[in-house]
């Protein structure tokens, strides 16, 4: 589990691709001292598995469906990545939980400087909008975010200056794809519903 706080970004140092996965490699100082092989990171919102460590990078492998569901076979060598080690019970969560599983790829559509802030809107696939909810959680890129507008699959959020400088959001610019995890509470509900567990006709939006 993790919490959609950013404690790092990474670099993409070296990338190793065969027809069915990716081996990847990040340089991250910061975290590496106290990181283990098997630890699990979220690199971009995505949970994997360290399967090297070094003095200051770590190695990660992606299978098919991550690459697929992903955005991350679209990365390249230099690329910054945000990075987040797993929860502790003892910690507070300052963000939402995160399982780190990514629903689908979004796509940034719009940004604007309003004021002291940057305000994106992200288009959401299409399947993930009835998980979505104004002033709701949501993850972008491993970043826990609150929706502050929303219309139909296009949902919009705004960055702080904090928020810019330590993640990868501070250059993401229109057209740049996205990972997107909804809030987990809403896949369960939706789940109960399905299963007849919860009536629908008390089933509180």
């Amino acid at each position: 589990m993790f919490t959609g706080i950013i404690e790092t970004q990474g670099t993409i140092e070296t990338i190793d691709r065969t027809e069915t996965d990716m081996t990847v490699s990040i340089e991250a100082p910061e975290i590496t001292g106290d990181t283990n092989i098997g630890a699990s990171i979220a690199v971009n919102g995505t949970c994997l598995t360290v399967v090297t460590m070094g003095a200051s990078q770590f190695t990660v492998q992606l299978v098919q469906e991550t690459i697929e569901r992903t955005n991350l076979g679209l990365l390249a060598i230099g690329d910054a990545v945000n990075l987040e080690r797993t929860m502790k019970l003892s910690d507070r969560i300052d963000g939402h939980i995160v399982q780190g599983h990514v629903d689908g790829v979004g796509r940034i559509s719009g940004r604007e400087n309003r004021g002291n802030s940057i305000w994106y809107t992200i288009e959401i696939p299409v399947h993930l909008s009835p998980y979505l909810i104004e002033k709701g959680s949501i993850a972008i890129d491993g970043i826990s975010l609150t929706i502050a507008d929303l219309a139909d699959n296009m949902c919009a959020v705004a960055i702080i200056p904090h928020t810019a400088e330590i993640t990868t959001f501070g250059t993401r610019k229109t057209g740049d794809s996205v990972n997107i995890e909804v809030d987990m509470i809403s896949k369960y509900v939706e789940s109960l519903l399905r299963a007849g567990r919860i009536p629908s006709d008390h089933a509180v939006g």
